[in-house]
């Protein structure tokens, strides 16, 4: 497989389609589209449907590209996982068969340096998934440096949150940071790499920045509940994560919609139609294997997590309900 090809190719791509369990005569739903792999590697495995959504308007040619090959069983809508409820009524669609979420930024999207998410490449600092709105140059260039902090810790993990909020708004008012580069600059000198093969220190810092700016967390929960609402009983919405906390986020929501606490993940209902349960999640997240992890460094954070859907009506519930108090 040459580069550019591994770099379009979803990660935990086999297993999804197997935690989805695809079948002809059904109706599927690709909530990041991306560059097409798991919309394509459905639509191949057997004469099913598949509806995808994704808000980066670049991929519109991919998208433009499978419409040709595969017709009617493809349709795709630039939107995004909050908008996922209006477009399956657009569409005058009750319910779909199953779901698959790919959370976070794509290779695509870092390998374009100008649509500035990459602290490994120069490009102007923007970060926006669907290029509209403020960019992450000018959320830097005014916001306090508490909030700046509260925001690289909260959504980034980040432990030396508070020592990089202070660098980044001493450097701003020297000079605008309006580089990715100039950026990542800033965090490496305030939180150094002690290791060689330690990753990069801005890692977490981008993270985090993205994510708030990208209203992620929200954008996940609100795509969790219409995706559970949508789907036909034995149904099954499976989710990729690469950040800790998104995962924690999804382990919650499947964990709250199957009746159990999360603190006991192990003794997840088996009972199909247990009057609690609207989701019973597989109960272990799936990670790569070895050779996917040699083959694509992006892999090594991944894990996939799949419920499926039983006959009950999902509980309401909210991201706060699961332990993600909504940030500002």
């Amino acid at each position: 497989m040459n580069e550019e090809a591994l770099n379009h190719t979803p990660v935990l791509l086999n297993e999804v389609i197997n935690a989805i369990n695809p079948q002809s005569g059904k109706l599927y739903f690709d909530a990041t589209f991306g560059w097409g792999g798991y919309s394509e590697k459905l639509l191949d495995t057997c004469a099913c449907k598949v509806i995808a959504i994704d808000q980066d308007p670049n991929v519109k040619e991919k998208a433009s590209e499978l419409k040709k090959k595969y017709g009617d069983r493809f349709n795709f809508i630039e939107s995004k996982f909050s908008e996922i409820t209006a477009v399956l009524k657009k569409m005058g669609i009750n319910k779909v068969d199953g779901f698959m979420f790919d959370i976070g930024v794509s290779s695509m999207q870092l390998d374009t340096s100008d649509r500035g998410f990459s602290f490994n490449k120069e490009g102007p600092l923007d970060m926006r998934m669907n290029s509209s709105g403020k960019t992450a140059a000018e959320l830097i260039s005014s916001i306090q440096e508490e909030t700046l902090a509260d925001i690289i810790y909260n959504y980034g993990d980040e432990r030396k949150s508070r020592k990089i909020a202070k660098f980044i708004i001493e450097q701003r008012s020297i000079s605008p940071i309006q580089t990715t580069l100039q950026l990542a600059d800033i965090v490496s000198k305030a939180n150094p790499k002690k290791k060689f093969n330690q990753k990069h220190p801005a890692t977490k810092t981008f993270q985090a920045i993205r994510i708030y700016l990208n209203d992620e967390f929200n954008e996940l929960f609100n795509g969790l509940a219409s995706a559970e609402k949508a789907l036909n009983e034995d149904g099954r919405l499976c989710v990729v994560t690469f950040h800790s906390t998104e995962d924690r986020i999804v382990k919650n929501y499947f964990s709250k919609s199957s009746g159990v606490d999360s603190a006991n993940y192990k003794n997840l209902p088996s009972i199909k139609n247990d009057s609690q349960a609207s989701l019973i999640p597989f109960k272990k997240a799936i990670k790569p294997l070895e050779n996917e992890i040699k083959m694509n460094t992006r892999a090594r954070s991944a894990k996939l997590r799949y419920a499926t859907k039983t006959s009950s009506i999902p509980n309401n519930f909210s991201l706060e309900d699961i332990g993600f108090k909504e940030f500002h």
